[in-house]
């Protein structure tokens, strides 16, 4: 199988889990949505949501 054929199957791969998320409706287009309505829970202070930040990070890289 040469390179023209695997591409030509993954595109084809592709396109037909593109057409099964479109009969299914699609769930997954409604998580960026969520991700958004959470903005307003943020604190109104800089130095708070600062501190927020680095806890995250030290907790997400473990240090």
């Amino acid at each position: 199988m040469g390179i023209a054929d695997q591409f030509r199957d993954k595109a084809r791969e592709l396109a037909d889990q593109a057409e099964r998320r479109k009969r299914q409706g699609g769930g997954e287009r409604d998580a960026p949505r969520e991700r958004s309505d959470r903005g307003g829970e943020r604190s109104a202070e800089p130095g708070e949501r600062g501190r927020d930040a680095a806890e995250r990070a030290r907790e997400r890289f473990g240090r």
